[in-house]
C-alpha cells in the first residue's frame, strides 16, 4: 500500500490497486510502471511520417547546443527540429479535434432524426434554447413547429462541416475584438471538416515546413473545435436532453451495489446513456432482475458520459479515466458499455478477471475481444433494452469475488452558463452583474478552467487537488469540465460548504451568498465550450475590459494526457487565454517552438502556453496572471466604500 499510495490520492482508488494485485489483474498502473515513456518522443523530436524515418533529432543532455549542432540537428529530408516538433504538436490538435467534431456531428445527426420522427424515444427537451440557438442562426421561428425548426438548424449546422469558403457562424459569438484578432491573424476557420484535413496535408513529408505557419493552422483547427465542434455538441445536447441545471449526485467506486445488477457507461457520447437511464428502469427490466437475483439495477457513469448523465439525471458516476479497470476489479460489475474516447483496451483483458462483460456500441470504435451491440438513433430503445438484459443475464456469473469500496462522496453538478446566469440575476434579471461586480470589487480575484484528464505518470488526482485548492484560497473562483471535475468532486469540493473551509474569506462569502461551492462542475471535456461563453458574457457585461484576453482569467489542464487537451488547450490561448499544462510537454526538444508557444504567441491572440509540472507553482503563475491583469484594468487596489448622500450625488452629475 505504501507503494500504491505513489499512485493515487483516492483511496477507493488504492483499494482496488491492492486488490488488482491480489487477484492477478494488470491494471494501467502496472503497466506505467513497465513501459517507461520513450524520451526522444515524450519531447517531440522523433518523426515517423514517411519510410525514410523515423528519424531522431535530441537535443544534447547536459549542455547547451551549439550552433553546429543545431545545423545539422535535422532528419533525412532535412527538416529541423523546429518543423518535427511543430508537426508533432499540431497534428495532435487536428485529431482532438477531429474527435470532438465527430462528436458533435453524431448529435446533429440523432438531433435530425429525432426532428424528423425517426429517432424512437429521443424528443427535444429544451424549446427554450431551441428557439434561442435558431434566433442565433437566422433561422424562422414564427409559428412553425418545433421539429419543423430543429431540422432547419440541423442542415445550418451541418453545413459547417462541408463549409469551404467564409468563417463558423459561432465565431460571432465572441466578443467583438476576438473576432477582429482572428481575422487579422488569419485563423478563422473557414468549415470544420475543410480546417482538419488542411492540417494533416500541411504536415505530410515535404509540404509546411515553417513552425510559425504551421502554428498558424493549429490555431485556426483548434477554433474549429472550440468555437465550431465542441459548441455545437454540446448546444444540441442541451436541447435534445435538457439544459443542465444544479443537481446533486454522489461520485467513487463505492456507488456500486452489491446486491443490483451494474452496470458502467463510458465514454463521451450521451445519447445512448440517456436511453439506457430510461430503459433500465422499465417495470419489465427490473422484474426481470428480480427473477435473476438481484433487487434491483443500478446505472452509473465513467469518464465524460458520467458528466452528462450526471447533469441531467442525477446519476452518479464510478470514477473518472484512470479508475475505468478499477471498476471491473470490485468483482461487481455485470458490463461495462462504452462507445468513444479515453477507453483503454485493457478493459478487455481486465474482465477476463471477472465475470465483466465488455460491449461496445459505436460502429468507429471496436475492440477486439470483446461483445459489440450496435447503436444508432434509430435503434435506441431496441439497442438500450439488449443491452440491460445482457447485464442482467450476467449478474448470477459473478465470482464472489466482491470488493466494492465503501467510500463515495456527494457533490452538485450543472452549473452551465445558463444557470450560472440564472443563479447570478434570478429569473427576471439574470445576468454576469453580479459576478463582475465582485470581481472588481476583489472578493473574487478572477476565474480559472481547470480542466482535462488523468495521467498514469503522475499521481492519480493529486495535480488538480493542489492546484484548485491553491487557486480557491486565493479566492479564484474555479469551473472545471472532464476528468478534473471528478478529482475535485471526490475530494468534496464541490458541495457548497466546501466553500468556508477551502476557500478565502472573499471568494467564501460570494459563494455563501449565492449558495454555490468554490469549483464550479460544468459538464464533460466537449462542454469546455460552455466556459468559452461564459468568458465572452463577462466581457460583454461590462468593466472588464474588451475582450476575453482583458479578464483576470486563467485556465490549466494539469494532468493532461489526450490529443484532445492539446486542441482545448490551443483554442483557449488562441481565443486570448493563459493556459498552462503540467505532467509533461511535447515540445521541449525544440527550445525555439517552445520560446513562441510560451512567449511569442501572445502578441498574436492575447493568450500564451506555460508547462509547469508542479500544481502549486503552476496555480501561483495563474495568480500572478490574474495579478497582472487586474492591474492593467485598474481593479488591483481596494476602495473604501463610500455612502454618498444627495449633494455628493448632484457634484457627480
Amino acid at each position: 500500500m505504501a507503494e500504491a499510495a505513489k499512485k493515487s490520492i483516492d483511496q477507493a482508488t488504492l483499494e482496488m490497486i491492492e486488490k488488482a494485485a491480489k487477484d492477478g489483474c494488470n491494471i494501467v498502473f502496472d503497466r506505467a510502471e513497465t513501459m517507461k515513456p520513450c524520451p526522444i518522443g515524450a519531447e517531440g523530436s522523433c518523426c515517423r511520417i514517411c519510410s525514410m524515418g523515423p528519424c531522431r533529432v535530441p537535443l544534447p543532455k547536459g549542455r547547451e547546443e551549439t550552433p553546429e549542432e543545431k545545423r545539422k540537428r535535422r532528419g533525412v529530408c532535412g527538416a529541423t527540429a523546429e518543423t518535427i516538433s511543430a508537426r508533432n504538436f499540431v497534428r495532435m490538435i487536428a485529431a482532438g479535434t477531429a474527435a470532438h467534431a465527430d462528436h458533435g456531428r453524431t448529435m446533429l445527426e440523432l438531433f435530425k432524426a429525432t426532428a424528423e420522427g425517426k429517432a424512437e424515444g429521443f424528443a427535444i427537451k429544451d424549446e427554450q434554447k431551441l428557439l434561442q440557438l435558431a434566433m442565433d442562426l437566422g433561422v424562422k421561428i414564427g409559428e412553425r413547429a418545433n421539429n419543423e425548426i430543429a431540422l432547419d438548424i440541423s442542415n445550418v449546422l451541418m453545413e459547417q462541416y462541408r463549409q469551404q469558403e467564409g468563417e463558423l457562424i459561432f465565431l460571432k459569438r465572441a466578443p467583438l475584438k476576438r473576432q477582429e484578432i482572428w481575422r487579422r491573424e488569419g485563423v478563422a476557420p473557414r468549415g470544420i471538416d475543410r480546417e482538419v484535413v488542411e492540417m494533416m496535408h500541411r504536415t505530410h513529408m515535404g509540404v509546411d515546413q515553417d513552425y510559425e505557419s504551421l502554428l498558424q493552422q493549429g490555431a485556426r483547427t483548434s477554433l474549429a473545435d472550440g468555437w465550431g465542434g465542441s459548441m455545437i455538441g454540446t448546444d444540441i445536447q442541451d436541447i435534445l436532453f435538457g439544459a443542465p441545471a444544479p443537481v446533486a449526485g454522489q461520485i467513487n467506486l463505492g456507488v456500486l451495489k452489491a446486491d443490483q445488477v451494474n452496470i458502467i457507461v463510458h465514454g463521451h457520447e450521451p445519447q445512448l446513456a440517456e436511453m439506457l437511464a430510461v430503459v433500465s428502469q422499465e417495470p419489465e427490466m427490473l422484474k426481470y432482475a428480480e427473477s435473476k437475483g438481484a433487487k434491483g439495477i443500478n446505472l452509473a457513469g465513467m469518464c465524460c458520459t458520467a458528466n452528462e448523465v450526471l447533469m441531467r439525471h442525477g446519476l452518479p458516476i464510478a470514477g473518472n479515466f484512470l479508475q475505468q479497470e478499477l471498476a471491473i476489479v470490485t468483482g461487481a460489475l455485470e458490463a461495462m458499455v462504452v462507445d468513444v474516447q479515453c477507453i483503454m483496451q485493457a478493459i478487455e483483458e481486465a474482465a477476463k478477471c471477472y465475470h465483466t462483460r465488455i460491449l461496445t456500441t459505436n460502429p468507429r470504435a471496436h475492440i477486439r475481444g470483446a461483445e459489440h451491440v450496435e447503436f444508432d438513433e434509430h435503434n435506441a430503445v431496441e439497442a438500450a433494452r439488449k443491452i440491460v438484459r445482457m447485464a442482467i443475464d450476467n449478474f448470477p456469473n459473478r465470482k464472489g469475488n466482491v470488493q466494492i469500496p465503501d467510500i463515495k462522496t456527494d457533490l452538485v453538478a450543472g452549473f452551465s452558463h445558463e444557470t450560472i446566469n440564472y443563479l447570478m440575476g434570478g429569473m427576471f434579471r439574470a445576468s454576469y452583474r453580479p459576478l463582475n461586480d465582485n470581481i472588481i470589487n476583489g472578493r473574487i480575484r478572477g476565474v480559472a478552467g481547470v480542466v482535462g484528464c488523468n495521467n498514469a505518470r503522475t499521481t492519480h488526482d493529486e495535480a488538480h487537488l493542489l492546484m484548485v485548492k491553491e487557486l480557491i484560497k486565493n479566492d479564484v473562483l474555479v469551473l472545471q469540465t472532464g476528468c478534473a471535475a471528478m478529482a475535485l468532486a471526490k475530494a468534496g469540493l464541490m458541495v457548497p460548504e466546501a466553500a468556508s473551509k477551502y476557500a478565502g474569506a472573499g471568494l467564501a462569502e460570494v459563494c455563501e451568498t449565492v449558495g454555490i461551492p468554490p469549483v464550479l462542475h460544468m459538464g464533460a471535456c466537449v462542454d469546455n465550450s460552455r466556459i468559452l461563453v461564459a468568458a465572452t458574457a463577462m466581457v460583454k457585461e461590462g468593466g472588464l475590459g474588451d475582450d476575453i484576453s482583458d479578464l483576470p482569467a486563467a485556465g490549466a489542464a494539469p494532468e493532461w494526457m489526450s490529443e484532445k487537451a492539446i486542441a482545448i488547450g490551443q483554442y483557449f490561448v488562441a481565443s486570448g487565454v493563459y493556459t498552462v499544462f503540467g505532467t509533461t510537454w511535447p515540445t521541449t526538444g525544440s527550445p525555439e517552438l517552445s520560446e513562441f508557444l510560451f512567449k511569442d504567441m501572445e502578441t498574436k491572440y492575447g493568450g500564451k502556453w506555460a508547462f509547469e509540472p508542479d500544481p502549486v507553482k503552476a496555480a501561483q503563475m495563474m495568480i500572478a496572471h490574474i495579478d497582472a491583469k487586474r492591474k492593467a484594468l485598474g481593479i488591483d487596489k481596494s476602495r473604501e466604500r463610500v455612502l454618498y448622500d444627495m449633494a455628493m450625488r448632484r457634484e457627480l452629475g
